[in-house]
């Protein structure tokens, strides 16, 4: 941790609770995306959809992953679902 001025020792203690809450964010999504493609079927599948969607644009929202990025994985996931049978 910081050692220099109280206002460094603040911002290293704040940066400290944002990458811990960045890290649970990120991992929420990591196992959103994998449990979506671990569905056998299509009916599955679809159920799980919306919960991915969701969980993607609040990180987009909260700025854990860019925009961008969240908009292109929502298109990777729907596109796939066209793939179950």
């Amino acid at each position: 941790m910081a050692k220099r001025t109280p206002s460094a020792q603040k911002q290293a203690r704040k940066s400290q609770r944002r990458r811990l809450r960045n890290r649970q964010q990120r991992l929420a999504l990591k196992t959103a995306v994998k449990k979506y493609a671990a569905a056998s079927t299509k009916e599955e599948a679809l159920k799980l959809l919306p919960e991915v969607q969701s969980v993607v644009d609040r990180s987009a929202r909260r700025r854990v992953i860019h925009p961008k990025t969240a908009s292109r994985l929502k298109a990777r996931v729907a596109r796939d679902l066209t793939y179950l049978k």
